[in-house]
Order: structure tokens, then sequence, then C-alpha cells
């Protein structure tokens, strides 16, 4: 790899290490609130136990006591110096996920358009300051209002981030890896969920916590401003001097930007070549209304967005409730992030994409539904969370795989219209698993196992209905969709065949770019696979 291309990936590494720090922050606020604040009265102990920032089973007798009569004059009481904590409004804690959701939601509207406008860079360093930034507010200001309203602001830059980084980590990745950069940045994520845990458990206050989580966020944010820009969108706005100021660092630099922008340039000729195909004699374009109505896209658009809410409710309806199998929350949030760890080897799986997303979504059902009966039956806790891990891991192999799936399956023209309404789909499975009650006991209700276990496998029959597309060209038209292979992988067995290296393959000329003028050398045609 190239020195430019180093830079981007630790550094946006660096970026998903911490997100996951504020993404569970309800979860952590509420077990210390359930620490430092206790309520007299037993009817109340599922709402401090809510989201499972306790286990079910805490014993909540001793505080509904009724013998002493001082403690029944006080319906709260707090630790030590405590007097102006979080005691008064916990039971607004609960709608904290909610309002995260719902900025995850609003930030996938924007975040695409705002960074396809100004650039990834610059809406990547805003997003990531104020990012940093709001973990402080609560922690100075703890009000109820202003912590919800952080904590949307909070899930949009969050979401920002997410679009910013995934798109400059695969544009600055050739072709041929480019199945890495998706699998890479969730690790990251896993191992921010693994320290975010021993940091709050070490956090005995509200105040305490909020510090932890944020200030190594605000000491990190100078090394975000060396990230450079996305060379397809310095292409596309002809920022040639930049290009160039990029292609100087170094001999490895030049080359590997050259490749990039042969790819880039050559991708943007495709889709122009394929959506000027599609435009009608009279002027007008049929293109995206008539793809949309094409009964072949609108039953690719039903499976992918039906895969995405399925996927949605049964990682977070894992996630949020990770406290409530009857394991410690700081444990149980420490080992949810170890055991997504793995999903960084789903590259090396070359079984194509459908089978291994129908193998994915079945492990993940059945290791819910197993987890489900154990539960039922008094199963050791330990093993219940471990299933259930399971099955959060499973549903995470099917989401990366999902997500390319779904560039591979619609043409150039509506590709990024479908991708917008698969992307809402999953935002709004995230949302409605906010709304999931918990059960009596405070543990997952039996209603809700059973949508996330039977969610994955439904969607294992409906992958049934799509195409192979790994080793498949994009399609750029309704005709290219046509002649994907649906009974077998294709040419399953170059699958498995080592990949030839840029010097071994038969170079071709190619015309260079006229929005950007820039000598670069004769370099082979790479199909782009996202």
């Amino acid at each position: 790899m190239s020195p430019l291309q180093l830079s981007v990936y630790w550094r946006l590494s660096l970026l998903f290490f911490f997100t996951p720090f504020l993404f569970f922050l309800d979860i952590f606020a509420a077990a210390v609130a359930a620490r430092t604040c206790r309520r007299d009265n037993a009817s109340d102990a599922a709402a401090a136990s809510w989201r499972g920032a306790l286990p079910p089973d805490a014993d909540w007798s001793n505080q509904s006591q009724r013998g002493d009569a001082a403690e029944a004059d006080a319906d709260w009481r707090t630790e030590p110096m405590q007097e102006e904590s979080v005691c008064s409004w916990t039971d607004w804690l609960s709608y904290g996920q909610t309002v995260y959701m719902v900025g995850l939601l609003l930030g996938s509207v924007v975040g695409g358009a705002v960074s396809d406008r100004y650039g990834k860079r610059p809406v990547l360093l805003a997003c990531a300051c104020v990012h940093a930034l709001c973990g402080l507010v609560p922690a100075v200001f703890p009000q109820p209002l202003l912590f919800l309203a952080v904590r949307c602001l909070t899930a949009v830059c969050c979401c920002c981030i997410n679009i910013c980084a995934f798109s400059l980590a695969v544009e600055w990745t050739l072709p041929a890896a480019r199945l890495w950069p998706p699998a890479f940045l969730p690790f990251c994520f896993s191992l921010g969920t693994m320290a975010g845990a021993p940091l709050a458990w070490l956090s005995p206050t509200w105040t305490y916590l909020h510090l932890s989580l944020a200030l190594p966020q605000i000491i990190c944010l100078p090394l975000y401003l060396s990230i450079p820009e996305s060379p397809r969108w310095l292409l596309l706005w002809r920022r040639k001097d930049v290009l160039e100021g990029y292609r100087s660092n170094s001999p490895a630099d030049q080359k590997c930007l050259d490749l990039l922008l042969d790819s880039a340039w050559s991708d943007l000729q495709s889709a122009a070549e394929a959506q000027a195909q599609t435009a009608g004699g009279g002027g007008h374009a049929p293109g995206d209304v008539a793809h949309l109505r094409h009964p072949t896209i609108l039953l690719r658009l039903f499976i992918m967005s039906y895969l995405s809410a399925a996927t949605a409710l049964t990682y977070y309806g894992i996630c949020l409730n990770i406290g409530s199998f009857g394991v410690g929350v700081y444990a149980a949030q420490f080992f949810s992030g170890l055991s997504e760890a793995p999903s960084l080897l789903v590259p090396l799986i070359r079984l194509g994409r459908r089978l291994i997303c129908m193998l994915a979504l079945f492990l993940s059902g059945a290791a819910c539904f197993i987890s489900l009966l154990l539960s039922r039956y008094h199963g050791t806790p330990a093993l219940v969370m471990g299933l259930a891990l399971l099955g959060k891991l499973c549903i995470l192999a099917a989401t990366f795989i999902s997500v390319l799936y779904c560039i591979e399956l619609f043409p150039t023209v509506v590709r990024q219209r479908c991708i917008s309404l698969v992307n809402l789909s999953y935002r709004l499975g995230c949302l409605v698993t906010t709304f999931v009650p918990p059960g009596p006991t405070g543990a997952i209700s039996l209603a809700a196992m059973v949508v996330y276990s039977s969610g994955p496998i439904v969607g294992c029959g409906l992958c049934l209905l799509l195409p192979e597309t790994s080793g498949v060209p994009l399609p750029d038209s309704l005709e290219d969709c046509n002649k994907q292979p649906k009974n077998q992988a294709a040419i399953f067995d170059a699958l498995w065949r080592p990949r030839m290296t840029l010097s071994s393959q038969t170079k071709t000329e190619m015309p260079l770019p006229d929005k950007v003028d820039i000598q670069t050398p004769n370099t082979p045609f790479l199909q782009e696979s996202q």
C-alpha cells in the first residue's frame, strides 16, 4: 500500500474504534444511574434495568421494605456528592436509544447528499469534532431535554462518519481489494466496543462516564486533519491541483492514484453510456421510473429491503438488550464486541454472494431460536448469551455480504436510488427495535425473540429468488440483470483461483479523462466491485 492509503486506513480505523463509545452510551448510562440511584419502590425496578442495564434476576426485595420510615418518605437515595446527579430524571434515559436511532435515520437521509456536494473529508472532520464534543455536554449540563437533543445530534454525526469513512476507504482501495474495507472497519468497531466496556466499568459516576468516553476522542482529533479527500470526488469536481499534490508525495502514491483515477474514470464513462442508452428518442429518459416498475427490480428491491430490516431487528435487538441475558452488563458488552471480531475473515470465504448470505442468515436464526429455547428451560445464562452472540455474529456477516450484494443486483441507472431505499429499510428496522418493550422480568420478550430468530430464516428462503452476482460485472441495464446466473455461482472455480497481479495482466490503451489534466500511464481496466 502507498503512504496515502496507509494514512487513510489507520485514521479511519481510529474513528471507527471510538464510534461505539457513544453508540452504546445509553446502556452504560442506565447502568451507572442504577448503580448510584436506587428507587424505593420495587415496582419501578424494571425501569432501572431498561434495555439491559441490570440482570433480570436482580434482587430488589430489600429495597421495598417499608419498615424504615425515613426511606419510605424519600423516593430517591443518592450516593454522597451526587445530589445534583441524574437521579431525578432517570426515567428519561429509556428514550435515549429511540432518539439515537431517529438521529441515525436523519443522518442516513442527509449524509450522502452533503458529502457528495461538499466532499467526504470536510464532512468527516466536522462530524468527528461534533461527535467528540457531544460526549462532553451531558457531563457539564446533565439536563434531560439537552441529553436527548445531544443524543440525536451524536447519532446524525455517527451516521455521517460511517458514510464518509466507508466511501473514503473504498475509494482509496484498488478494485481487486475492495472487499476488505467493509470488513476491516466493522472489526475496528468491535474492538472499540470491547474497549468501551472496561472504561465504563471504571467510571463510578455520570460525569466520569462521559469524560472517560469523550476525552480520548478529543485528544485524537488533530490526527484526522491528515486524511486525504476521495480521488473520485476530486475527479468529478476537477480539483486537479489537489490530485497533483497527492501524486507528488511519493512514487508509490503516484502509481496508486493513477490506478484509482483510471478505474474511477472508466466507471463514470460506463455509467454515462448506460444512462445515454436508456434515454428515449423523444429526449426524455424513461430511466428511473420505468426501471423501478419492472418486476425484476421490484422483486430484488423487496427482498433486499426485507433482508435489511430483518438483519437490523436481529442485530440491534441483541445489542441493545445485551445485559438482559443474566450476565453483568459490562462483561456482556465486552463479549458482544469480541463476538464480532471474526467478521474480519468474511472476505476470505469465497462461496458466492447468495450462498454465504443464506448460510449466515440460517445460522443466525437457528442460534437465536436455540437461545430462546434454553432461556425458557432455565439454561445457563452464559450459554444463552453465547448462542445469542453467535447469532449476532452471523447476522453481521450477512449484513456485510448484503451490502455488496445490493450493489451488484441493481443496474447503474437506478442503483443509487435502490440502495437508498434499502438503507432506509435498515434504519427503520433499527428504529423499530427501540420500541420493543422488555419482558416482565426485564429480559427480551418471547415475541421479540421469535421475530429475531424467524426473520433471518425467512430471508434465507427469499435469497433463493436472487441470482448469483459474484464474479459477474456490475449490470448497466435490465438486460444485464437478466443475464446474471440464477442457479449456480458464476465461474465458481475462478473464485478459488489466485488473482492475477497487475504486472501479469494485459495492458490496454485507455483515454485520459478530460476533467483532469494529469498524465496517467496506460493501465488495465479494473472492474469495480463496489
